[in-house]
């Protein structure tokens, strides 16, 4: 289980996945920014780590 948003898209930038362009921008964008996502990013992270196969994000407030 991934603490933050940041670790969990590096985990899946480093994962070798074959990512869309678009996937890679956001994971990208959001691994390194510091800021809390919006509900939408929180779930498109969530899916994206349930397509490749990664641990889930821990649950909002729980980190």
């Amino acid at each position: 289980m991934f603490a933050t948003h940041r670790e969990a898209a590096m985990a899946v930038i480093v994962s070798g996945a074959n990512l869309r362009p678009k996937e890679g921008q956001f994971l990208g964008g959001i691994a390194f920014d510091l800021n809390p996502l919006t509900e939408k990013q929180d779930e498109w992270l969530r899916i994206l780590l349930d397509k490749h196969g990664l641990p889930p994000l821990a649950e909002r407030g729980a980190a």
